[in-house]
């Protein structure tokens, strides 16, 4: 199809300002939040801003008609490439689909359009006793369609779950241009979850233009601990202690020394400068409940060796100590130019080896790694901290990187907690899945999107999908009968 064509059919769908082709406008969207070199940068042919379900699924039928390549956005502040047009086409950017529809407060329930802001859906219906429970440290500026899309977490993920635990249902426009529910929401629906299976799908599935998302009663009473310690090991090994005492906090977060040096002197949150950790623990639900909770995680953080403790009841002390956790990211300005943040997970009971392994990473490689993460599902966020204007700094990030990743595999981790795969991960899949795993996860992707065109390239390691999947196939039933190919 001729490029100019296009175009024009693109505008006469949403508009002349719906369109973005010139290169100065693309330029922005070759981007998302991750680091240079992690994910390679690309330019879409065009980006269009829909502004209904309709508009979405026309763009998407012409599209097909082209054989080009749809990304679905959000807000871009992703971090490992998933809303990259790493093989061109067209962004279909969500964010002027921005509406909530519909709060119900009987069942707890609001229909939201994907370009809806995380935080600003929290603070529409707080009103009426209720907030969105998933809380990425981006809420302020990330979008539930692509929370939907990465399947993502945040401080809170602890005691509420990811956002997959709180999506009922999807509206979800599909590679030729059909437009589906994925699921009726009520209790005890029968059949297949599809809206599980599209929830951290990336957008290789569809585009979601529509979500039916859970809302949670705000807690009665709320405390906020700051429990600070000499070691690393020893706030791991209060994170383990709660957790096994049975008492499960809202959060547990937890932040070491390099991370408090650039926090403290920007935000006076209260951290203090000589702790090598603290520990930040939010406890909610009924007030008995809560001071009863507060009383034990005290006892087991002194017994772990907590060299002060801290309570916040008001809200204004809660806002003050969340707020220095949720702006670490933007303090490590004070500490260098770049950061390069990092997702895995290991489980809790390895969280002190694992620390010690990013130590030694960091001395390995010469670099300084700040360690600010949610220490009670063990998902960690190394902060890697360069220069990018200084030669072969990149490079030294990216292979301390691919060690980090080696060393939470072999502690018995994972890949990601809640940043996706996208391409800064695809490649290291096969350190977690089996062959059949990959090539069962590239039979749902065929399933959904048979030509491939839905935000190609990720999550997926090269060589399971279509035909490469059939021959991969082939030699391992060649492999398995003894058959050598001629």
């Amino acid at each position: 199809m001729d490029r100019q064509y296009l175009l024009e059919e693109l505008e006469r769908i949403v508009g002349i300002d719906g369109v973005r082709h010139r290169p100065v406008d693309l330029m922005v969207y070759e981007y998302d939040g991750s680091v240079d070199g992690a994910v390679d940068t690309a330019a879409p042919t065009a980006v269009v801003l829909p502004r209904s379900t309709d508009q979405v699924a026309a763009i998407v039928r012409l599209a097909k008609r082209a054989g080009l390549p749809v990304v679905a956005r959000g807000a871009g502040t992703g971090l490992s490439g998933g809303a990259v047009a790493q093989n061109g086409g067209i962004i279909v950017s969500l964010t002027r689909m921005d509406r909530v529809l519909e709060v119900n407060t009987l069942d707890r329930t609001a229909l939201v359009e994907p370009g809806v802001i995380n935080l600003e859906l929290s603070d529409g219906v707080k009103g009426q006793g209720l907030f969105f429970a998933p809380d990425p440290s981006s809420q302020k500026a990330c979008t539930i369609g692509g929370n939907v899309a990465e399947n993502s977490g945040g401080p809170h993920c602890l005691k509420y779950g990811v956002t997959t635990n709180h999506i009922l249902a999807l509206e979800l426009v599909l590679p030729d241009g059909g437009v589906i529910w994925t699921q009726v929401a009520r209790d005890g629906y029968g059949g297949l979850d599809l809206t599980a299976a599209v929830v951290g799908s990336e957008g290789m599935f569809g585009i979601v233009t529509k979500a039916l998302v859970r809302l949670t009663p705000i807690p009665a009473a709320t405390t906020v601990m700051l429990a600070a310690f000499g070691s690393l090991e020893s706030a791991s090994h209060a994170v383990t202690s709660i957790i096994a005492a049975g008492n499960l906090p809202a959060s547990l977060e937890m932040m070491d020394n390099l991370t408090i040096q650039a926090v403290e002197p920007a935000y006076h949150a209260g951290y203090p400068l000589d702790a090598a950790a603290v520990l930040l623990i939010e406890t909610d639900g009924h007030p008995t409940e809560v001071a009863e909770s507060v009383e034990e995680i005290d006892a087991l953080c002194r017994t772990a060796g907590a060299t002060s403790m801290r309570r916040a009841d008001t809200a204004r002390e809660r806002d003050l100590l969340w707020k220095g956790r949720k702006m670490a990211l933007a303090a490590m300005g004070r500490l260098a130019p770049n950061y390069y943040l990092h997702d895995t997970v290991v489980p809790r009971s390895r969280l002190p080896e694992t620390l010690d392994t990013v130590e030694t990473i960091a001395r390995h490689h010469k670099l300084k790694i700040a360690n600010v993460f949610h220490a009670g599902d063990g998902n960690l966020h190394p902060l890697m901290l360069f220069d990018r204007r200084t030669p072969g700094d990149v490079e030294r990030v990216l292979e301390a990187s691919h060690d980090l990743i080696h060393a939470c595999v072999e502690f018995g981790g994972t890949l990601s907690g809640e940043h996706g795969i996208g391409t800064e991960k695809r490649d290291y899949m096969t350190l977690i899945f089996s062959e059949d795993d990959l090539r069962a996860m590239a039979g749902l992707k065929q399933a959904f999107d048979p030509e491939q065109r839905f935000n190609p390239n990720k999550v997926i390691p090269t060589g399971y999908m279509c035909g490469e999947v059939k021959q991969l196939h082939i030699q391992a039933m060649q492999q398995q009968h003894g058959i050598v190919p001629v």
